[in-house]
């Protein structure tokens, strides 16, 4: 059988991209069984009908989730991630019964811009593999809740697949391979830097024009991790 994937743009227009987590409260779970993942499908593409995202990847895990999203204006993001995490709350405070019983999720959402080149192809696979990582799946695409899992699933009824806008970079042609492939020590450590201190996820060029572009201090780094280049493309 033959899975479509999207198809890319190399020079398409826009802005930053952002990859944006939230956790549960204490860690605690978000999706207890398929229906609680199912509801948040259809709250994301609820909400994808009214305030439009391109969303390149995304993966809901037990306790947490991630997505990958490239507004196109400013401003778009904030307005996108408050009605998806205010619709989300409402409903799983409602399906519960439990309003008034304290917070869902651990904060304010995270948000981290992400260089597109292959820094970006580094991030997607490591929000694709998140289930392989964690031993849930023997493969990534078996896991239905992601971005790359919707393409191997079959349709189901009532349960909208999310669309997945064309990536600015060309997706390699071993994609699903390479995302099941292990990632190496140096390149989940990147990814996990940026996650530990809110910072930008790129090339140390690009880094320090965000830091500043963005107002943030500039972190005192010990060794970036190496091993992520253009060449990994």
């Amino acid at each position: 059988m033959l899975f479509l994937m999207p198809r890319q743009a190399r020079h398409a227009p826009g802005g930053l991209i952002y990859h944006v987590l939230n956790r549960g409260v204490g860690r605690q779970d978000l999706f207890h069984h398929a229906n609680d993942y199912a509801a948040f499908i259809r709250v994301l593409n609820d909400v994808l009908e009214i305030e439009p995202m391109r969303v390149l990847g995304y993966c809901l895990m037990d306790n947490h989730w991630h997505l990958v999203v490239w507004p196109q204006r400013d401003g778009q993001l904030a307005r996108f991630m408050q009605r998806l995490t205010i619709t989300h709350v409402r409903r799983w405070v409602e399906h519960r019964h439990r309003v008034g019983w304290g917070s869902v999720y651990q904060g304010r959402y995270k948000s981290f811009v992400v260089q597109d080149d292959s820094h970006l192809l580094t991030l997607l696979r490591y929000v694709e593999r998140n289930p392989l990582r964690a031993g849930i799946v023997k493969r990534a695409e078996n896991w239905r809740w992601s971005s790359l899992g919707q393409l191997f699933t079959p349709p189901v009824a009532q349960l909208p697949r999310i669309a997945i806008a064309s990536w600015p970079i060309a997706r390699r042609r071993d994609w699903i391979d390479w995302v099941n492939a292990p990632q190496t020590t140096a390149e989940e450590q990147a990814v996990q830097q940026s996650l530990a201190h809110n910072r930008p996820f790129g090339s140390d060029t690009w880094t320090r024009q965000m830091e500043k572009r963005l107002g943030l201090g500039p972190l005192r780094r010990r060794g970036r991790p190496k091993g992520i280049t253009n060449e990994d493309q």
